[in-house]
């Protein structure tokens, strides 16, 4: 799906018009409907900041909105396939049906998807569960990972500030 269908699939999602989105971004009233219908029909590709601009407006991920372009069935096989380079996936029966797997021997980024879709396994078993609502599963979807309570993010301090810190634990106590 191109960024214009996401926009255009995340804005009915979220009840709004053309017009209202406009008007949140920013857009003057009269052209606030057509500046929309340009970015959603892709005459017009929006840039990095009114990316975030919308996303911030439709309460997505910015990168919810700038998924790769599989709007074909030959574009999504490439996709997966990329997928299996760069991250293990593979594809597999189980039951009769088609899965997909990931090897997590394959490398550390192999590895790491699979705790992402571990993740996302347990937030759609929550659903199936009831213990969370459709609307709680696709804030976790779009938002992702701001509400993965599963991963463990760090930051990292930046080398100026980590040669800070290194400086002043050599200095002797005064």
């Amino acid at each position: 799906m191109a960024i214009g269908e996401r926009i255009h699939f995340f804005r009915n999602m979220r009840g709004m018009t053309q017009k209202y989105l406009g008007q949140l971004l920013g857009f003057p009233e009269k052209s606030a409907d057509v500046r929309l219908a340009q970015y959603e029909t892709g005459a017009r590709t929006p840039k990095a900041d009114l990316t975030a601009s919308l996303a911030n407006a439709l309460d997505v991920s910015p990168q919810a909105l700038t998924v790769p372009d599989i709007d074909s069935y030959i574009g999504l096989m490439h996709t997966l396939f990329t997928l299996e380079d760069r991250y293990g996936l593979k594809i597999d029966e189980s039951a009769g049906e088609i899965c997909l797997k990931v090897d997590v021997r394959k490398n550390k980024d192999a590895a790491r998807l699979h705790e992402m879709l571990c993740a996302w396994r347990q937030a759609a078993a929550m659903l199936k569960a009831g213990e969370i609502t459709q609307e709680e599963y696709d804030r976790w979807r779009y938002r992702y990972p701001e509400f993965d309570t599963t991963q463990r993010w760090v930051k990292v301090p930046s080398h100026e500030l980590s040669d800070l810190l290194i400086e002043a634990l050599k200095r002797p106590d005064d």
